[in-house]
């Protein structure tokens, strides 16, 4: 039996002889066990009334699951990708560069080119988001417990991760510029496009993240 089976085993039977979590963590705490052990242990079972200890439900991988949740994050990513290209096309095309002008032809050909893209991968990628967002939105609804998926937990916060850098960088490159005098209406129309589409996946994401503590602390 290792350490923290024999933890978790201890955390079962002092429940049973109505011992409160606040006493079972003290005691823990005061025999040396670390703070996160101690949390793990009495997460093992529900703060549910019963006269016997319930096992929590524990983190799941399904393949269902999986092939879901990629296909979701896939979609959001090349819908953020594209969708931020597409504005930088129209930005582009307002305010055109004195370089570009020489080249009119060629940036204009490489213009409607890039945009061709960016709406056709729209079309496909968005709509495909946006029906398996609500279909597991749905599931989650009914079924609380499927919030204990890993695949879900850890895409949420890959991606979490990657709007955080995204945002981090946006604000350094414009810090940067302005520091060397290089700002213009073209250029913060382009940072504001970045901070506004990784900011609302940064924004919605953590308001998910915040909801799957507030469910496990309920």
């Amino acid at each position: 039996m290792t350490p923290n089976e024999a933890l978790v085993i201890f955390v079962r039977d002092a429940l049973q002889h109505g011992m409160s979590r606040e006493q079972i963590s003290d005691v823990l705490h005061q025999a040396g066990w670390e703070s996160g052990q101690v949390t793990a242990a009495l997460g093992a079972y529900a703060d549910v009334p019963c006269p016997i200890p319930v096992p929590a439900p524990k983190p799941y991988l399904s393949a269902r699951d999986t092939f879901l949740y990629l296909l979701m994050f896939m979609t959001l990513y090349l819908s953020a990708y594209h969708f931020g290209s597409l504005l930088f096309a129209f930005i582009d095309r307002a305010f055109p560069d004195v370089s570009e002008l020489r080249s009119a032809g060629q940036f204009n050909v490489a213009m409607r080119e890039g945009i061709r893209w960016s709406v056709a991968t729209l079309v496909v990628a968005l709509p495909i988001f946006l029906a398996v967002s609500v279909k597991l939105s749905l599931e989650l609804k009914r079924d609380p417990g499927k919030r204990a998926s890993k695949v879900r937990k850890w895409l949420t916060y890959a991606t979490l991760f990657v709007a955080s850098v995204t945002v981090i960088t946006d604000i350094t490159v414009l810090i940067a510029n302005f520091l060397g005098g290089g700002l213009t209406i073209r250029f913060l129309m382009k940072v504001a496009t970045v901070a506004l589409i990784a900011g609302t996946v940064l924004g919605y994401y953590s308001f998910d993240v915040r909801s799957d503590e507030k469910q496990e602390r309920a």
